[in-house]
């Protein structure tokens, strides 16, 4: 919570880059690599996991800490991925967001994968509601099916449309897209979102979340959000550049600002792709350059805005009462305005200072 604002932690992930895991040797290490570079960035070494431990997956109950005890967000919003073409279990297992939800079933919720290039796309919608009952889908944007490698099309009627139609049916309303951000080849117009809208335009009572919005694309992404009022944005990934690349992350949220979407932007940092806490506190800190406000009419990010961005936004979404959320989580353990240490003290400045980093 920041300054009796609740935050909600928009995607949470488990990695695992153990060998067994992998489906392309010669693609999921490179993943690995490139992802725990951006975690290491994102925050500094005080808020790095050591690399074996973020490799060989860090455990719900580490990433679930991490977001509800060592950072200020309130809730754990679980991502599922159905990233088959390089990871067994889909890049982030459903079973890490089972056991948060377990341990903390007031402060959870999950999105679960569905593959529509896949058989058995409409049957999962149903497994997820009657047997996991998850509160969201996450698809992804690219997938190899009987060796090749194919674009998914969120607007093709035979392909997507059963899956949407069954997901509205089964009382789901939002569906979460993986856009922008590439992770191993494939076809790069597929990360684009011109299928958003035509998906957005047969469903306009379903929610469309763009994950990863304004890494790229940032302009199409606004006209969308200007256009469309059932399509909001995930910051995920897009949260490390108020560290590492302040200027575009300015220009992305400002263009989104100037859409009128201030209260279709969703707040994430993908944990564990980077500690929560470090882009917590540089967003809420965060002002709008000058430049971009006088020169471009971009509006100011003031404090009533981040905490839209934060929390509110979310809850509204999904239909969460925020009075009775806070009832809720009420006197438990992470009913504190203390912190807890990144990681439980295991970060690579920790294992440094150990000797254990050269």
């Amino acid at each position: 919570m920041i300054e009796n604002h609740l935050v909600v932690e928009g995607v949470a992930h488990q990695y695992n880059f153990r060998p067994e895991n992998i489906v392309q040797p010669h693609i999921g290490p490179m993943i690995g690599e490139v992802l725990y570079a951006g975690h290491c960035g994102a925050g500094g070494p005080e808020y790095a996991l050591d690399r074996k431990t973020y490799m060989d997956g860090a455990g719900a109950e580490t990433i679930g800490r991490a977001i509800l005890a060592e950072s200020w967000s309130d809730v754990i919003v679980y991502h599922e991925t159905p990233i088959y073409s390089q990871f067994v279990d889909g890049g982030s297992d459903l079973a890490a967001g089972l056991r948060m939800r377990e341990l903390w079933p007031e402060r959870t919720l999950i999105y679960g994968a569905v593959a529509p290039l896949r058989p058995g796309a409409v049957d999962r919608v149903d497994e997820l509601v009657d047997v996991h009952k998850v509160q969201a889908l996450k698809l992804y944007p690219i997938d190899t099916v009987d060796g090749r490698t194919l674009g998914l099309d969120l607007s093709d009627p035979e392909v997507c449309f059963p899956v949407l139609q069954r997901a509205r049916e089964r009382g789901l309303k939002v569906i979460g897209i993986h856009k922008a951000l590439p992770l191993g080849p494939g076809p790069v117009s597929a990360l684009g979102l011109g299928d958003v809208e035509g998906a957005a335009l047969a469903f306009p009572d379903l929610t469309f979340e763009i994950v990863h919005g304004g890494m790229a694309f940032v302009e199409e992404t606004a006209v969308m959000l200007q256009s469309l009022p059932n399509v909001v944005v995930n910051l995920e990934g897009t949260s490390f550049m108020v560290n590492t690349a302040p200027r575009r992350f300015a220009e992305a949220i400002g263009a989104f600002l100037a859409a009128f979407a201030e209260d279709r932007i969703i707040w994430a940092t993908g944990c564990d792709a980077a500690h929560p806490q470090p882009l917590l506190k540089a967003f809420w800190n965060f002002e709008m350059p000058r430049d971009l406000v006088e020169g471009h009419g971009y509006p100011e990010l003031t404090k009533e805005r981040k905490a839209k961005i934060l929390g509110s936004n979310f809850l509204r979404m999904h239909g969460i009462d925020e009075q009775d959320l806070r009832d809720r989580v009420s006197g438990d353990e992470f009913d504190t305005a203390e912190l807890a240490p990144a990681w439980g003290g295991n970060t690579v400045a920790r294992v440094s200072q150990l000797g254990g980093v050269s």
